[in-house]
């Protein structure tokens, strides 16, 4: 059940990527399976590990004695290959064709190569600057992607609202000081508790550019949580 329609300013967006923009579920689970396997390690806990974070820190977790550059590049080349299922999300290209890109940028846990290539696969336009894995030394949960991102924008991180479908970018937009508005495309509402409001999905949400063209307007029923 949704609890009433509430109105939210912002001067700036963070979108995540995956789960937030495009739905590429089925291509990490499938390259993280054929990862684990050749690793003898648990498929459930490995795919479990890897949502949300930086392939480097899911190797260096699960694999501390591993080459991490070289299985980072393992990992990230069976991802690049596997573009099977791999769709935009629902209410996401009425968004970006109504939003100035002035006010918008992406911030994954992907490295630039395979964010640039999910993008391209799936006809997401694609902000000149980014924020990728290889351009931060701290991924989600950190607040410095998403520092980065606000940067970008040349906005201060309170001005901006971070899009996020994980509990740990959801931790990182927060950590970096902005709102956080979660969808549940890939977590349950327990999971989202760091973000300030979830919906179901962006296409629950309507976004109008406020005269003036400085700042956005957010429209959305957020899910009501348990008390």
């Amino acid at each position: 059940m949704n609890a009433p329609v509430i109105k939210v300013r912002t001067r700036g967006l963070l979108f995540d990527m995956d789960g937030v923009l495009i739905s590429s579920l089925g291509s990490v689970e499938r390259s993280w399976q054929i990862w684990a396997e050749r690793h003898g390690l648990d498929v459930r806990e490995t795919i479990k590990a890897a949502h949300g974070m930086r392939a480097i820190e899911t190797v260096r977790t699960l694999r501390p004695d591993a080459d991490h550059t070289a299985e980072l590049k393992v990992i990230e080349d069976l991802e690049v290959a596997d573009n099977e299922g791999l769709e935009v999300l629902e209410g996401v290209t009425s968004i970006l064709r109504l939003v100035p890109r002035k006010f918008w940028t992406i911030v994954t846990s992907a490295t630039e190569r395979l964010a640039r290539s999910r993008l391209a696969f799936a006809g997401v336009p694609v902000p000149q600057h980014i924020v990728t894995a290889d351009m931060v030394a701290n991924g989600k949960p950190h607040p410095e992607p998403y520092l980065k991102g606000a940067q970008i924008l040349g906005l201060a991180p309170a001005d901006c609202i971070v899009i996020e479908d994980s509990p740990s970018g959801s931790k990182a937009g927060h950590a970096a000081g902005c709102k956080v508005l979660a969808t549940t495309f890939s977590h349950s509402v327990d999971q989202l508790a760091a973000a300030d409001w979830i919906v179901e999905s962006l296409a629950k949400v309507k976004i109008t550019v406020l005269p003036g063209d400085q700042e956005l307007e957010l429209e959305f029923a957020p899910v009501k949580r348990e008390a």
